[in-house]
């Protein structure tokens, strides 16, 4: 407790070179914090904007040599034998197994066509388990999920589904032709749609050998909600429809019954299969550690699976690097601020020559003396390293402020608690490995010499 006393006396005692030495520690504190707050920030918001386009732990499986496009159907390699690999039930349960592995849904996509009054869209149709819908984090705006209880289809809208609305008989969009969105209602207002795409072409290119095709029957879909959002609040499910997986493929069985499902393989002979196979399987891993791990097995067995992982990793690599050129600016800084520190003891010791001899020549202990000098160094540390942090938190303010007025939401400055308590610590250590060899060199001196000194 005396050292303590002892050490924050003589500070104050000459608070100019005091207060010039501390600024010195601030600045190089505040340049460190600053530098790496950036590249933490750069990371903060990669990370954040992908997981706007799909979960970071998720993966989704295709068959083997195929490619997806927006209308749901599958356009496979020319080798038979991966044409065989289906993804199936069997499949999922063969997935649901593997270790690590959460949540597995099956996705079975179909293209309808949406009527209502005077308007029609032509509507792209993803179904899944009722899991998946927490599990993609799609986020919930009025209504609720659909969970295909009794087996009743329900859809689930996106926030801007209303877009692709245009009026039938003129083939006019209003949102796009004149910035209003179609008076429909797409939680009251009943929505018929069209299954049968290929009866309906067929009936609206008129006879065929003088017989015309009947138009197909309209089906009328309740609306169990829709996705959280403004018209112009675009995320990754904003123009899709979903339903619950199960519910869609009773209805699609019943709507074609013995007939091929549009976007469904067909037997060589062109039969149906009795089983509806899926466009795509998503897979949920309980942390994004073990996701190569999952999607390498998944791979393994003959399928094609795909996530973010390999693209967070690599971002994740590219930010470290500028991390560290970041934070090795700031430390020239504070690698400044120390040469100052070890100045300022050493001219505190020049001054006080007289009084360590006496010190020393009352039987003062040699550690004691070199630890009153080190516990100065700390202190500038400590103070510097505080008013530093409070400086950086300004700073990484006024940063984030000035990019989002420039219209942009990134947080380019982030500082995470571990960094400011690192900071801190850092500063303290700074201050004392730069006042050790002052501090060694007021042990080592000799009681009468300094007694002697002027």
């Amino acid at each position: 407790m005396d050292l303590l006393r002892l050490s924050s006396s003589s500070l104050l005692k000459r608070k100019v070179r005091t207060i010039l030495t501390v600024l010195g520690v601030t600045i190089g504190v505040a340049s460190i914090v600053v530098m790496v707050s950036l590249g933490l920030g750069l990371n903060k918001s990669s990370l954040e904007q992908m997981e706007s386009y799909g979960s970071l732990t998720a993966i989704t499986v295709y068959e083997p040599g195929t490619y997806y496009v927006s209308t749901g159907d599958a356009s496979s390699s020319s080798d038979a034998s991966e044409e065989e690999k289906r993804l199936d039930d069997a499949l999922v349960e063969t997935i649901r197994q593997i270790p690590h592995v959460e949540m597995v849904s099956p996705i079975l996509n179909v293209s309808v066509l949406a009527r209502c009054g005077i308007y029609e869209s032509y509507v792209y149709v993803q179904g899944m388990s009722a899991e998946a819908f927490e599990a993609m984090k799609i986020p919930l705006g009025e209504g609720h999920y659909p969970d295909g209880k009794d087996g009743v289809l329900e859809f689930f809208y996106g926030n801007m589904a209303l877009q692709s609305f245009y009026v039938s008989s003129t083939g006019s969009y209003p949102y796009y032709d004149r910035g209003e969105l179609p008076d429909i209602d797409l939680m009251n207002d009943p929505i018929f749609y069209i299954f049968d795409m290929d009866a309906y072409y067929q009936s609206q290119s008129g006879s065929s050998g003088g017989t015309a095709t009947a138009p197909p029957k309209r089906y009328m879909v309740k609306t169990s909600g829709m996705v959280a959002g403004g018209e112009e609040e675009w995320n990754s499910f904003s123009y899709n429809v979903y339903c619950e997986i199960e519910s869609l493929k009773s209805e699609l069985k019943r709507i074609f019954k013995n007939k091929a499902i549009p976007g469904q393989p067909t037997t060589q002979s062109g039969k149906p299969y009795k089983e509806i196979f899926y466009n795509q399987i998503y897979v949920d891993v309980d942390s994004i550690e073990n996701v190569a791990e999952v999607q390498n097995a998944i791979n393994a067995m003959g399928y094609q699976a795909s996530s973010n992982a390999e693209w967070v990793e690599s971002t994740q690599t590219q930010y470290r690097y500028i991390q560290l050129v970041l934070g090795g600016i700031g430390a020239v800084s504070l690698l400044v601020a120390a040469i100052g520190i070890t100045n300022t003891m050493m001219m505190s010791i020049y001054e006080r020559t007289k009084e360590i001899g006496i010190m020393k020549v009352l039987g003062c202990d040699l550690r004691n003396i070199q630890m009153m000098f080190l516990l100065e160094a700390g202190y500038i540390g400590l103070i510097g390293g505080a008013v530093g942090l409070a400086f950086s938190y300004g700073v990484s303010a006024v940063i984030n402020r000035v990019v989002q007025s420039m219209g942009n939401a990134m947080t380019l400055s982030y500082i995470p608690p571990w960094l400011a308590l690192l900071s801190l610590v850092f500063a303290v250590l700074v201050g004392m490995v730069a006042g050790f060899f002052p501090s060694l060199r007021a042990m080592r001196l000799s009681p009468l010499a300094a007694i002697r000194s002027e």
